[in-house]
């Protein structure tokens, strides 16, 4: 079985451990996310620090939004687009990594403290019982603070979560 979780599309792209996750790993993914990495690939701001990290980083995008425009990738998008909620069949990217694209809906539960995508990420956590994973300490703050019912990990404790749930599972 393998361990679930939501995040962005860029997150895929920024930290490489997510695609070589060391067992089957599912990743469901707002498609408002991924229609970001079009705006974060034709943007002048820098996504990372360092000069080299953030052309690494925009070629990365560029592969991610290549792979997900091939005909078959983009077919399995295309059809859950039509319906609110609907996922698209899995797209594997890379031997145990599959990547769900699901048509959310910002109703606005969080519109207060959270924006549009994070509200997005909250939402589909709690439709499909998956926890959040991002590098947002501050989304990590908001939700523990907002009392939001979902469960978030940090990005740097990505092994732990995958550990967490084989744990769970076993007993």
């Amino acid at each position: 079985m393998s361990r679930q979780f939501v995040t962005e599309a860029v997150m895929m792209a920024i930290y490489g451990q997510l695609l070589v996750p060391g067992r089957p790993v599912e990743y469901i993914v707002p498609y408002t996310s991924v229609m970001e990495l079009y705006e974060l690939r034709d943007s002048d701001e820098p996504l990372m620090n360092r000069p080299d990290d953030d052309k690494h980083v925009k070629l990365k995008i560029r592969e991610l939004i290549a792979y997900f425009e091939e005909p078959l990738n983009a077919k399995k998008i295309n059809r859950c687009l039509n319906v609110p909620w609907a996922k698209s069949s899995g797209i594997l990217l890379g031997e145990e990594t599959l990547v769900t694209i699901i048509n959310s809906v910002d109703s606005a539960p969080y519109g207060e403290m959270f924006d549009p995508i994070e509200t997005e990420l909250l939402l589909t956590s709690q439709r499909e019982s998956a926890p959040v994973l991002t590098d947002q300490f501050e989304l990590i703050q908001r939700i523990i603070e907002g009392g939001v019912p979902v469960q978030v990990y940090d990005i740097d404790d990505f092994d732990y979560a995958m550990e967490e749930e084989s744990f769970r599972s076993s007993h």
